[in-house]
């Protein structure tokens, strides 16, 4: 039987600021959509992820910023130029034993960390 990870609630303050900043890091927008007053679901897809982030309203109890999520990405130094590009601010790309990391935060201080592998 397979466990899949698919959906992750991140706590924003501002929906369409969140919504503005993932896109322009790249995430797809798939899914923005006002199911009543209370809630609205906005599902982000970061690229070539199987496993996607939802704001929104009336999605999580957690507290902005409160949220820390770690993506493997093919290459810290592409991802990290990619970030700046995207007028995000870093982490320089830190060399650890068991991979390269670059770290950053989206508006509301949820903390990402990209981790390129080590070779195996």
């Amino acid at each position: 039987m397979d466990w899949k990870i698919e959906l992750v609630p991140v706590p924003v303050t501002d929906v369409d600021r969140a919504k503005e900043f993932y896109t322009r890091v790249g995430f797809n927008a798939d899914h923005d959509h006002r199911v009543n007053e209370s809630l609205r679901f906005v599902q982000l897809t970061p690229p070539g992820s199987a496993c996607s982030i939802c704001i929104g309203e009336g999605i999580t109890d957690k507290v902005p910023g409160s949220q820390e999520i770690q993506i493997v990405v093919p290459d810290a130094a592409e991802a990290r130029k990619h970030l700046v590009e995207a007028g995000v601010d870093c982490t320089e790309v830190d060399p650890q034993a068991w991979g390269k990391f670059v770290h950053f935060k989206d508006p509301d201080g949820n903390s990402w960390a990209l981790q390129e592998l080590p070779p195996r």
